[in-house]
């Protein structure tokens, strides 16, 4: 869910957002809601004898903290790799070449 959630959303927030610390706020709400919601469903999967996620051994699940660190890493680079390009369209757009004006 924080996967697809981090495709769709990443990289259009860094993009379409002029200020990178909103754009990085705004997916960081995202993705916390998202996570939250995740972990509950997993964890109720798990209570009713679903292993499948959590194995029932005392490994304190730092595979999915591992995961789920590594979407969040791959996430925010797509927020910022979105901003510099939406920057960079936002600047063209909008410039002039003086210099070719005045000879």
């Amino acid at each position: 869910m924080i996967a697809i959630l981090t495709l769709l959303t990443a990289f259009p927030l860094g993009f379409l957002l002029r200020d990178r610390l909103v754009a990085l706020g705004a997916y960081l709400a995202l993705y916390l809601y998202a996570f939250t919601f995740q972990t509950g469903y997993l964890t109720r999967a798990w209570v009713q004898g679903d292993d499948s996620a959590f194995p029932r051994q005392a490994d304190f699940g730092l595979e999915y903290l591992a995961v789920t660190a590594a979407v969040l890493a791959i996430g925010c680079g797509l927020v910022l790799l979105g901003h510099r390009l939406g920057e960079r369209r936002r600047g063209r757009r909008g410039a002039a070449d003086l210099d070719s004006a005045q000879r």
